[in-house]
């Protein structure tokens, strides 16, 4: 059954967008950008994280500056399609920290995962020694990123959408 959508005010909507410019904003500022008390601001936010809207803050850390150059996204096919085959894949994907991403699709593969490595040669060698090794998984179609034209981590709420970012 799906999860039921939370009521979101314009004031919510303010306090996420706000948050998805800069998570690490003070909350007194947060309340001046938005026009509440302090104390109304962290009230909002603290029910909007109780709810799952808001489930955690993080730092977008750019993938060459720490040395992993390299992105790839692969299609994988299991060999079996019952759930111990797809629990077992998800616990290596979940154990496995070259792994950024793991998306269940419908279409030729199973999934989609989204991969980093230093360079050419180590995600050569991960898809080779790790993940072709994986007794789950029966074909890889592996994609390497030359360039990523746009990334965003900026959900289009509350008349978000068609903004540039």
């Amino acid at each position: 059954m799906p999860t039921p959508r939370p009521f979101l005010d314009e004031i919510d909507v303010a306090i996420l967008n706000v948050l998805q410019e800069d998570s690490s904003i003070a909350n007194a500022d947060l309340a001046g950008r938005v026009g509440l008390s302090a104390s109304a601001c962290l009230s909002r936010t603290k029910r909007l994280r109780e709810n799952g809207v808001i489930r955690h803050y993080v730092a977008v850390v750019d993938e060459e500056r720490v040395g992993l150059g390299v992105t790839a996204f692969a299609f994988v096919t299991l060999a079996q399609h019952d759930r111990a085959a797809a629990d077992s894949f998800l616990r290596w994907v979940l154990d496995t920290p070259q792994v950024m991403e793991c998306w269940h699709i419908t279409g030729q593969a199973d999934y989609l995962l989204k991969i980093v490595a230093p360079d050419i040669a180590s995600d050569r060698d991960f898809l080779m020694d790790t993940l072709v090794q994986t007794p789950d998984v029966r074909h890889i179609e592996t994609l390497i990123v030359l360039k990523a034209e746009k990334r965003s981590f900026r959900l289009p709420i509350g008349g978000g959408a068609g903004r540039g970012e």
